[in-house]
C-alpha cells in the first residue's frame, strides 16, 4: 500500500507526499512550511517524520517552502547535481544537509527506492522522480516534452502525477506576451493537454492504473478541460485507468495498492 498527497500543484506551489512502508518523503516543498505542516498533521504526521525532500529543480514554485522547513527541522534534502549546488548557493547552511541524486541512480530510504531521471525544462537541470516499494509511483511536471528517458522511467508504474499545463488554444488567445508564450510551447516549457493525454494513454498500456494530472496553468487551462482532453484520448484508445486533476491549492489524497 502506498499513499500519496498532492499537497500543491501548480504555477504558485508544488508539494507532494509518498509514504510507503516505514518511508515518508516529500517531492518538491514549494508552499510555506505553515501548509506544509497542516496537510502533513491531516495525515498523522510531522515534518520531523520525514526521511527526505526530494527537490525536482530550483524554481520558487518547488523549493519555496525549503528556508522555514530547514530552520526548524532536521532532515536531508536530495537534489541532482546542478540543483544541489544552486540551493547551497541560495540557502546559507543547508551545504551539510544536501546529498546529490544521479539520474538512473536509486536512493534506498527505509522501504522504498527512489530514482531520478532527466526531464526538459528551461532550467540547467531539472528531473522527475519514479518511487518503488510494492507499488511504483512516478511524478513528472516542468518538461517541455515528452522523451524517451520519461517513458522507460515511467514505464510500469502503479500510478503517475503528470503534467497537463495548458490548453493550447487559451494560452494562444490568452495575456502572456508572446516570449512567454513561446518558452511555455517550446521542448524546455510545459505539456500541453493534447501531449499529456498521448503520455498518459502510454502509461496506461504499461500498466498504470491511476493517472493524476498536474500543474495546470490557472491562466491557461482549467481542470474541465484537462480532464477531458486526456479522458477523450484514453477513450479512443480503449483505455480506463483512474484519472484525477490535482487542485492547484488544495489537498488530494489517495491510497493506492
Amino acid at each position: 500500500m502506498m499513499r500519496i498527497a498532492t499537497f500543491a500543484s501548480g504555477s504558485k506551489g508544488n508539494c507532494t507526499l509518498v509514504s510507503a512502508g516505514g518511508a515518508r518523503i516529500l517531492i518538491d516543498a514549494g508552499i510555506s512550511m505553515k501548509r506544509i505542516t497542516a496537510c502533513l498533521s491531516s495525515w498523522g504526521l510531522s515534518p520531523q517524520q520525514l526521511d527526505g525532500v526530494f527537490i525536482t529543480h530550483e524554481h520558487a514554485d518547488h523549493i519555496s517552502g525549503l528556508p522555514m522547513l530547514l530552520k526548524y527541522f532536521d532532515f536531508p534534502i536530495f537534489a541532482p547535481p546542478r540543483v544541489g549546488l544552486r540551493l547551497t548557493q541560495m540557502f546559507p547552511g543547508i551545504a551539510g544537509r544536501m546529498k546529490t541524486i544521479h539520474s538512473s541512480q536509486p536512493v534506498s530510504l527505509a522501504d522504498i527506492r527512489v530514482t531520478a531521471f532527466s526531464t526538459m525544462h528551461d532550467t540547467p537541470e531539472s528531473v522527475g522522480y519514479r518511487i518503488d516499494a510494492e507499488i511504483s509511483f512516478g511524478v513528472c511536471t516542468d518538461l517541455g516534452c515528452v522523451t524517451d528517458e520519461v517513458r522507460s522511467a515511467l514505464c510500469g508504474v502503479s500510478a503517475a502525477v503528470i503534467e497537463a499545463n495548458h490548453d493550447e488554444e487559451m494560452l494562444r488567445r490568452g495575456p502572456y506576451p508572446v516570449f512567454l508564450k513561446r518558452r511555455i510551447l517550446s521542448d524546455r516549457g510545459h505539456l500541453s493537454n493534447t501531449v499529456s493525454g498521448e503520455l498518459a494513454g502510454f502509461l496506461a498500456e504499461s500498466g498504470t492504473q491511476t493517472v493524476i494530472l498536474g500543474h495546470l496553468s490557472q491562466e491557461n487551462n482549467t481542470p474541465e478541460k484537462a480532464y477531458a482532453a486526456v479522458s477523450g484520448t484514453l477513450a479512443a484508445s480503449g483505455l480506463n485507468p483512474r484519472l484525477l486533476v490535482a487542485p492547484a491549492s488544495e489537498m488530494l489524497g489517495l491510497e493506492v495498492g
